[in-house]
């Protein structure tokens, strides 16, 4: 590359004027491209010969020192020079973190505003989601949330009111911008999030905003952008898309949220992207096409729960510092309710979410330990306590002129509420709040009296809790289950029945509905119910209008105290119609019943076991959970020994001892692969005779993993994010039984001398991040090692690893090229599979003087690499490469790998692929993995030499 300057004339006896600037870094602006290499004379010395960057970035000495001083590259297009986009980020990214760094703790609001508040990076409770991919083998295994978003570009998140999933962006907004997430997560650290919270637009009138709107639709408190700076962003692949609160669309817009998504991320394919919705409000596979995949927040287990209470009332604790007899009286507060939610299982169901959770804490501390039963009461009870007389308690008087009684404020709250529901938003403007505040007031002589509407709204914002600012004059409930309670209550109150059975078919009225029948008397629920199960029977039989109608229904009914029989025994006879559920939508609809739904199911053994309904049930036992759900799981799982593998997955959402005793003792332990998460279901191993698949994760204290592993038979162990362990030697009582074994995450552990001893031992998977290369020389003992994987390897070169001749299939993934020396050594390998190749053309002659080696994949190949007639490996027959950037072309592998029989590429991190350069290659097999088939270009040439697979 050669640059033209312009230095002043010189005579001929000088120097040139640019001479001396070998090594010098050439920029334009502060953009760096290149590093200055000669001065040539021609031209009079106004040349300069420069090295590109990006050869400099790929030398190897180069990434050496990049590695050795911890520096972490990230490789960007640059599109022109804009030197105010650096200064902005850095704005930018603080308002992210003013904005989102702290949530508000429910129930502490007698602290001052500082100590009320926590900070998300130690407040965040990393909740469980389960994949919803339906064309998945089995029922995907539970992770948590952090995991799952790790590997997933675009994902939609599905949850529960009060599921956490706005609290899942705020965390993920401010940690990402501050560069502060870790492990699985750290590569999201420097993008750039552009929070959509679409509750808010739709408040304010907006419309979806345009790519340059997006940098303001969360409010926050900084400068305009410097124009084009948010498609610059998106251009460059760095942009974090948080799309809050799909469900807040009203059903009649939400096609037109969907080609609004589309479009944008079609626009720009490299953006990553989470979006929230209930669980309800869209369909399945909603945005599979765009490249979703779906999630599924679950309900908090019991040690999520017990985590919970412990961090409330840490926090709680601040405001009891300077006295000893308050404290004292937390400390037995907190371990009382941690009794409670370990022994009551209905309370343990209230407790599901972290809003009903904190409540439960705050309801808790309040009544001195006594807490409400039912979901009803227990909204009743935190509303009472929220409006209840905080000031009067605290001796405040009338801070504001103004004191109204619990009643008051309900009754004007219950009109924003309704209003709020009518019209399918989640906020409303200073304007509107005042309108129907003085509406309320016309019949409300004594607040009326008190103040006009504007210093009756400053009290509610001021005393009552429940309704927040958020943003310039834009108020919100501090929950959307508040505002649906209040809602429902007024439009009980108000003799709206016939509304409420209108929308019965509306999914954002769900909710509403529900709450309604807490408020109903005997008559109007009676009424409620029988409209909900006549709009169900004006839906087709079997469809999933039908079934959610049906199930409303059966919610509505489930708790009230009294209900008209010929009402109850019609709800019951239709739920009974639901059963059994004919596919996964109205498994999920069931689900809602709870406990309630196990009294419906069909008899085990009286359906053939081919019927989809068989596993249908299983999966709706598996979903219920609980202890009440142990009986029926047992049951299908003698008619079905099929089932072994759902029903083995499933330990999670079981009480730890009464299922492993009951159900797995009894699983096929040759389809079942054991979880274990914590010490109780670690103990609780002892009940269940053989286990073939072990999975171990956790902090689990490596004398009792010993102790539990003792005497088993174990073929496939796994242990995974285990803080604790250090030494390996409690495997040696697995010594003549486990083939299969992985260690990942476990940083402890560096002597691997214990391994020698497994005399069975074929396969290991090994996370070696925190290991030396000389630490891997035990692994030469392990006479009959054949697979060997080595993860996060801090090597460059292959001759750096202990050679093992034993050794067939070989993977080593590291944050660094590797040079392929030292091949020769390993006389066995067939199978080599890295991250990235140094030297690219030095490593097709290494491949091509080990012609064993028939099978090779790259995660990340070189597409710009230029080949010649002596870079090239004819033994490789099976290639696994990522997918090249749009406009690339892939008939580049056939001159680099003639041989070739056998392509898989990679296209998850992209939109579309062009597989048109493949068709010329004779009997070449493709396989695609991570894309549709529609987003491939020249797929129908291929015939049936290709194979798709989308996830």
């Amino acid at each position: 590359m050669i640059w033209t300057a312009r230095p002043p004339p010189a005579r001929d006896d000088e120097p040139a004027a640019l001479s001396g600037l070998s090594g010098a870094p050439v920029f334009t602006g502060d953009v760096l491209l290149g590093v200055a290499r000669q001065v040539p004379r021609q031209r009079d010395g106004r040349r300069v010969e420069c090295v590109p960057l990006e050869r400099v970035l790929a030398a190897e000495p180069f990434v050496q020192a990049c590695r050795t001083a911890g520096v972490d590259l990230r490789h960007e297009r640059v599109h022109g020079h804009f030197p105010g986009d650096q200064r902005y980020e850095a704005e930018y990214a603080q308002a992210l973190g003013v904005a989102y760094r702290r949530m508000k703790i429910f129930g502490l609001d007698e602290l001052s505003r500082h100590d009320s508040e926590w900070d998300l990076k130690t407040a965040y409770l990393s909740l469980e989601a389960q994949s919803q991919d339906r064309t998945a083998p089995g029922s995907p295994l539970p992770r948590r949330i952090d995991d799952l978003l790790a590997d997933r570009p675009r994902i939609l998140l599905r949850g529960e009111a009060g599921a956490g999933k706005t609290t899942l962006l705020w965390w993920l907004a401010s940690h990402a911008s501050a560069r502060t997430l870790e492990d699985h997560l750290a590569p999201l650290n420097g993008l750039v999030p552009l929070v959509v919270p679409l509750r808010t637009l739709r408040a304010r009138g907006g419309t979806f905003p345009s790519p340059a709107e997006l940098s303001g639709a969360a409010g926050l408190v900084a400068d305009a952008a410097p124009e084009g700076w948010t498609g610059r962003v998106l251009a460059s692949g760095r942009a974090l898309l948080l799309v809050d609160g799909l469900d807040e669309v009203p059903p009649e817009d939400r096609e037109q949220a969907h080609t609004w998504l589309a479009q944008l991320l079609a626009r720009y394919p490299e953006t990553r992207c989470v979006a929230t919705v209930r669980p309800l409000a869209v369909e399945p596979d909603w945005l599979r096409s765009e490249g979703f995949e779906e999630l599924r927040l679950l309900p908090m287990r019991t040690e999520d729960i017990q985590a919970f209470v412990a961090s409330w009332h840490r926090a709680a604790r601040l405001s009891e510092q300077d006295d000893p007899e308050r404290l004292d009286r937390l400390d037995r507060l907190e371990h009382d309710l941690a009794r409670q939610f370990d022994q009551n299982a209905t309370l343990r169901d209230l407790a599901r979410t972290p809003l009903l959770c904190a409540v439960i804490c705050a309801l808790h501390r309040l009544r001195d330990g006594f807490l409400p039963d039912t979901r009803w009461q227990l909204y009743r009870s935190a509303l009472e306590m929220l409006l209840g007389h905080r000031d009067d308690r605290r001796w405040m008087g009338k801070p504001e002129g103004v004191h109204l009684r619990v009643e008051e404020q309900a009754q004007i709250f219950q009109r924003i509420a309704v209003w709020l529901v009518r019209n399918g938003q989640s906020e409303l403007t200073r304007a509107q709040a005042l309108r129907h505040l003085r509406s309320a007031l016309r019949g409300m002589k004594r607040v009326s009296d008190q103040g006009p509407p504007e210093q009756i709204l400053t009290y509610l914002l001021n005393r009552s809790g429940l309704l927040r600012e958020h943003g310039d004059d834009t108020y919100q409930f501090i929950h959307r289950t508040f505002q649906d309670y209040l809602a429902a209550k007024e439009l009980i109150e108000d003799e709206h029945l016939g509304e409420l059975r209108s929308h019965a078919n509306e999914e954002h009225w769900q909710d509403v509905i529900l709450l309604a029948a807490g408020h109903c008397g005997r008559h109007d629920l009676a009424v409620l119910v029988s409209g909900l199960l006549d709009a169900g029977e004006r839906h087709e039989e079997g469809s999933i209008e039908r079934t959610r109608l049906w199930v409303r229904a059966a919610l509505c009914a489930q708790h009230a105290a009294y209900l008209d029989e010929a009402v109850s025994e019609r709800v019951r006879r239709s739920t009974a119609a639901l059963f059994p559920p004919t596919d996964d939508r109205q498994v999920r609809a069931l689900v809602r019943l709870g406990s309630a739904a196990l009294d419906f199911l069909p008899e085990p053994g009286r359906t053939d076991r081919e019927d989809p309904s068989v596993r249908n049930v299983a999966e709706l036992i598996v979903r219920v959970g609980g202890a009440l759900g142990v009986p029926h799981a047992r049951a299908w799982l003698r008619a079905y020994p099929g089932l072994s593998g759902l029903f083995g997955s499933a330990w999670p959402f079981f009480p730890p001892e009464e299922y492993a005793a009951d159900v797995l003792a009894h699983c096929d332990a040759s389809a079942t692969a054991l979880v274990v998460g914590d010490r109780k279901r670690l103990r609780a191993l002892r009940h269940i005779p053989a286990v073939k698949v072990l999975v171990l994760t956790s902090d689990l204290p490596e004398e009792e993993i010993g102790a539990a592993l003792k005497g088993r038979r174990i073929d496939v162990l796994s242990i995974d994010t285990n803080a604790l362990l250090v030494r390996l030697s409690h495997l040696d009582a697995l010594a003549d039984t486990v083939s299969m074994l992985n260690i990942s995450a476990c940083p402890g552990v560096r002597d691997l001398t214990p391994l020698a001893g497994l005399r069975r031992l074929h396969s290991l998977s090994l996370d070696a991040q925190a290991m030396r290369p000389a630490e891997l020389a035990a692994l030469a003992r392990l006479d009959r090692l054949i697979v060997l994987e080595l993860n996060n390897l801090a090597v460059g070169r292959v001759s750096e690893i202990a050679a093992h001749p034993g050794i067939e299939s070989l993977k080593v993934t590291s944050d660094r090229p590797l040079v392929l020396d030292g091949l020769a050594a390993w006389t066995s390998l067939r199978n080599l599979e890295i991250s990235e190749a140094a030297a690219f053309g030095d490593a097709l002659a290494a491949l091509r003087g080990r012609p064993r080696i028939t099978r090779l994949g790259l995660t990340a190949f070189p597409w710009a690499h230029r080949p010649d007639r002596e870079h090239y490996a004819p033994a490789v027959e099976h290639l696994a490469v990522q997918a090249p950037h749009h406009g690339e072309d892939m008939g580049l592998l056939r001159k680099l790998f003639p041989g070739v029989t056998d392509l898989t590429v990679d296209a998850s991190a992209r939109r579309v692929l062009d597989l048109t350069s493949l068709h010329t290659w004779p009997d070449l097999r493709v396989e695609v993995t991570g894309l549709e088939h529609p987003r491939l270009i020249g797929a129908e040439e291929l015939g049936d030499r290709l194979t798709v697979t989308p996830y």
